[in-house]
């Protein structure tokens, strides 16, 4: 069944994370996280007392009167949500872990997880509260830092290719590329039937690395050592990630500038940008931007030597504080939130994604095949290392691979440098 409205799917959330600060400030002592044992677990019975939550974006907004289900269940419980702008977020959870007044509950971006656990902010995740296997995998390593998890991973995205189907079938592709050769072979046809970009990769700058390091996972390369104490960018799948990637910027098959809001989705409404690799908030703005449903479509990342490629995770993880006052209270509430059903109903009502896998079994989750795309590409999506530094370093790729991407260094000397910097910034576990 092929989707036939424009109703909006997830949030660029990890756009925003990039812009995140280290942690700092007095009052907390610095800690390590990692190593540690899970939380004890909590006990049966209902939840009780006041359940402070802060949660950002749409799912904040809506929170407060969905968790209305939740106080019905546990009639001695009060759910109290805080909606915060995501702009504000991380400074507001950074100086609340700081000054150890924090709330019990707080969706967490995946890419903060690693410093706020090092912070010593977050509490580790209460023995037996979920079933790891439940989740999609990569969601749930965005909440393992060192070893030890520290919450519940509440809701993902992740991102797939778009192309025009149209397009393609006039340049004689009756299916999407499955490998890297097939995409390059993909890129140029698109391009010598008349569009300016075959794809557009972003090249480098902010948050471009959560295009380009899938082409890396998918090719085998690390980010970290197994502990995840030490960087290992510099290695040969990565540097020969990079140079492919750079490629369709060094062909003319993709742009080295950076779009202006809306042009990304203009260009593939007039034809000028055939495909491009991005989220399911693009399934609406594509629609909106004048794309007829029958003339594009969402397909998994081509992996090196075929499918299924690597992705991105992202999404929001569900995190209890060390200094909740309802810690217990807190946790129920997110065992409460990762419920097959919950999720359901939560996406019925906002639209973000489930981490949960068995959530997309019934409903318009199984059914819709666009959907269900992004559930494929979930079970091989990877999130980033967890570490407190990954923000920094994120930083540092994103600028070396705009360098590649414009002609001004090599790939071999890119990821040197990348590794380089990196290992002098440290993982900071």
């Amino acid at each position: 069944m092929r989707r036939s409205t424009t109703r909006r799917l997830g949030t660029p959330l990890a756009l925003l994370s990039a812009a995140a600060l280290v942690l700092s400030g007095c009052g907390r002592e610095e800690s390590t996280a990692g190593g540690e044992e899970q939380s004890a677990a909590i006990a049966d019975g209902p939840a009780e007392g006041t359940i402070e939550v802060w949660a950002m974006g749409a799912e904040g907004e809506a929170l407060e009167d969905f968790s209305a289900a939740f106080e019905e269940e546990n009639p001695d419980a009060d759910v109290e949500v805080t909606a915060i702008p995501w702009d504000a977020a991380h400074d507001k959870l950074s100086s609340a872990i700081t000054a150890g007044e924090t709330p019990d509950v707080a969706l967490v971006g995946t890419t903060w997880m690693g410093e706020f656990a090092a912070a010593g902010g977050l509490m580790p995740t209460p023995e037996g509260l979920v079933d790891e296997g439940d989740f999609f995998p990569g969601a749930w390593g965005s909440t393992e830092v060192g070893g030890t998890s520290y919450g519940v991973p509440w809701y993902v995205e992740t991102r797939v290719l778009y192309y025009r189907t149209d397009l393609a079938e006039e340049a004689g592709w009756d299916q999407a590329p499955e490998s890297w050769e097939e995409l390059k072979e993909f890129a140029t046809d698109l391009k010598a039937g008349g569009a300016e970009q075959g794809i557009n990769l972003q090249p480098g700058q902010t948050g471009g690395w959560q295009t380009m390091l899938p082409f890396a996972w998918s090719n085998g390369a690390e980010l970290t050592d197994e502990a995840g104490e030490e960087y290992t960018i510099d290695s040969p799948e990565m540097a020969e990630a990079l140079e492919f990637y750079s490629s369709f910027h060094a062909d003319g098959l993709s742009g080295t500038g950076l779009l202006d809001p809306g042009q990304l989705e203009g260009g593939f409404a007039d034809g000028d940008i055939a495909s491009f690799i991005s989220g399911p908030w693009h399934t609406a703005l594509v629609e909106e931007a004048g794309v007829s449903p029958d003339d594009y479509a969402v397909v998994p990342v081509p992996g090196a030597e075929g499918l299924p490629g690597d992705s991105f995770v992202g999404g929001g993880d569900l995190a209890v504080f060390e200094d909740a006052e309802n810690p217990e209270g807190g946790w129920k509430y997110v065992q409460w939130l990762t419920q097959p059903e919950t999720q359901q109903g939560f996406y019925d009502l906002v639209g973000s994604l489930p981490s949960v896998q068995s959530a997309w079994e019934t409903g318009e989750l199984a059914d819709d095949e666009q959907l269900q795309v992004f559930a494929t590409q979930l079970e091989t999506a990877v999130s980033p290392p967890a570490v407190p530094t990954w923000e920094q370093v994120a930083a540092v790729i994103d600028a070396r691979t705009e360098e590649v991407a414009k002609g001004v260094k090599d790939p071999e000397e890119a990821v040197s440098e990348m590794q380089s910097e990196a290992a002098s910034i440290g993982t900071g576990l």
